[in-house]
């Protein structure tokens, strides 16, 4: 049975130079209590300290002070990171850019393989999931800044199975693991019905608890013995250690906002004409040139960025429910929602956990996936994980880019502030950003067009302005928008020149109104 103690019971539980798991999924669902008083502790006692955080996908909040991992910046508390991203805890991010923390990004879906492969006792997690990106240790191994390299430590090497390349992800132990969920019950059950999101909280539990670890549970409320649906219990009382209560208000469903919503968890079902349209902008209408690319009844996943715009529009064109939206943070169907709410959904029509989503999606169960591109290169590559400066993560991409059937990359053709006049059906373009991102070379590989030539996927390149298609010669243009010129506007925009079909076209002119399309499924 499971002991119940205070949060600063919790803090003493984790000493110095410990391996701590941390559950959540960036906006969403972290131990926000236990956080901030490890945080409070350091800054008063100097304890813990020099901490190895193993989490799947930093929580945060876009803040340096704010919600997530964020509570854990101070220098010294935490000296080493294993995550697949980092984009939102930004003081976590910066730290890790400065190099005073040592951090290593491996593909999210590989930590539920690895978290259930140190369940089983089993040497680690054999895929093929990253090669051939910057995982791959002929890259960079998965060492994300100089810390890391200059470290000796090698989490992923290469193998050759039967012939086939694969790659061998080793182990993360962890002596503690702290982990959020909504109720428990008096004997230590756990369940977290009301979260947004089902993360790997099995999964890293058994990890750790069968490894020899301590689990820790942060929870909103305790409740009679016997009361949960057994149907609801996700962590048995007999792999859990500790259980103690959040703090009144430290108990977000999401970061963007302080309410419960029923309809992110499957208590309600809310009018989807309740969900407010897109105002025209040139996300939107990258958006919508995507949108145009969904096929009917398809199992679509949609990524974080400009990307996970497409609900949005496919809803307010009332075509939502003839296509099947997935999440790899377990959601599916439903709209998903945006920003720092991503990884939730309005109305989902199930809610897997994130180990069984990556079951389903690593072996190519998904049709189509719509992901941001932050530089593309000749060889048909995107760069999603480190550019200008900044070290941000794959999160999921690699598992969903490498596994999909037909994948679309969608993004502002420049980078900057670009000006930008939308409306007549045309784009009319004042003033363009300063940056580049059609580049020879992109800084590091998070997508491989090499590899997806070589697996035969179909892939595009959307941005407001032109539409690319990989082909063995590399990127192929095949679209340009309406109001722009070719040469001034594109070719003198990219560092390589790119294939130009023979049957370039316009793209779409509805796609630049402020109106709805009236896009339905029979215009394929």
């Amino acid at each position: 049975m499971a002991e119940f103690v205070s949060l600063e019971e919790v803090v003493s539980l984790i000493p110095d130079n410990c391996r701590l798991g941390v559950g959540g999924f960036c906006g969403v669902g972290a131990p926000d209590s236990i956080l901030r008083a490890i945080g409070r502790s350091y800054e008063e006692t100097g304890s813990p300290k020099n901490l190895t955080i193993v989490t799947p996908a930093c929580a945060g909040d876009m803040t340096y002070d704010g919600w997530g991992l964020a509570a854990i910046r101070a220098d010294g508390l935490v000296t080493e990171l294993y995550t697949s991203v980092l984009t939102l805890p930004k003081a976590i991010q910066k730290s890790v850019s400065e190099d005073k923390i040592a951090c290593y990004c491996l593909p999210l879906g590989v930590f539920s393989s690895i978290f259930r492969a140190m369940a089983g006792h089993e040497p680690g997690a054999l895929t093929h999931v990253g090669l051939r990106t910057f995982c791959d240790p002929r890259v960079e191994g998965c060492k994300v800044n100089r810390s890391a390299k200059e470290s000796g430590k090698e989490v992923v090497q290469l193998m050759d199975i039967n012939g086939e390349e694969m790659l061998f992800y080793h182990p993360l132990p962890m002596d503690v693991c702290i982990i959020r969920a909504s109720y428990a019950d008096e004997d230590g059950n756990i369940s977290i019905e009301k979260e947004a999101i089902h993360p790997e909280t099995f999964a890293m539990a058994t990890a750790v608890h069968n490894n020899g670890g301590i689990v820790i549970f942060q929870v909103e409320k305790v409740v009679k013995s016997g009361t949960l649906d057994p149907r609801l219990v996700v962590v048995h009382k007999t792999s859990v250690d500790y259980v103690c209560l959040s703090n009144p208000g430290e108990h977000l469903q999401n970061y963007c906002e302080p309410v419960f919503r029923p309809e992110l968890c499957g208590d309600v079902k809310i009018p989807l004409t309740d969900v407010p349209p897109m105002e025209l902008s040139l996300r939107k209408v990258i958006a919508r040139r995507a949108m145009m690319e969904l096929g009917k009844g398809n199992l679509v996943n949609l990524g974080l960025g400009i990307s996970d715009g497409i609900a949005l529009v496919a809803n307010e064109e009332g075509i939502i429910e003839d296509v099947n939206m997935s999440i790899e943070t377990g959601m599916m169907g439903g709209v998903p929602l945006t920003g720092i709410a991503m990884g939730t959904a309005v109305n989902p029509e199930a809610l897997y956990s994130m180990p069984d989503v990556f079951d389903l999606y690593n072996g190519g169960g998904l049709d189509q996936s719509f992901l941001s591109g932050a530089q593309i290169d000749r060889f048909g590559n995107v760069n999603v994980s480190k550019f200008s400066g900044r070290i941000i993560g794959p999160g999921g991409f690699i598992n969903i880019s490498q596994n999909t059937h037909k994948m679309c990359f969608s993004g502002i053709f420049t980078a900057g502030d670009p000006q930008i006049e939308i409306g007549d059906g045309k784009l009319n373009i004042i003033k363009d950003g300063n940056g580049i991102k059609f580049v020879n070379d992109v800084e590091q590989i998070t997508f491989s067009g090499e590899y997806a030539r070589k697996t035969n996927q179909d892939v595009m390149y959307i941005t407001e302005r032109a539409v690319f298609r990989l082909t063995d010669d590399g990127l192929e243009l095949i679209e340009i928008a309406p109001g722009v010129d070719l040469e001034e506007h594109i070719l003198k925009k990219m560092e390589f020149r790119p294939k130009i079909s023979p049957d370039l076209k316009l793209m779409d002119s509805r796609i630049f109104r402020p109106e709805k399309m009236g896009f339905s499924f029979s215009e394929l």
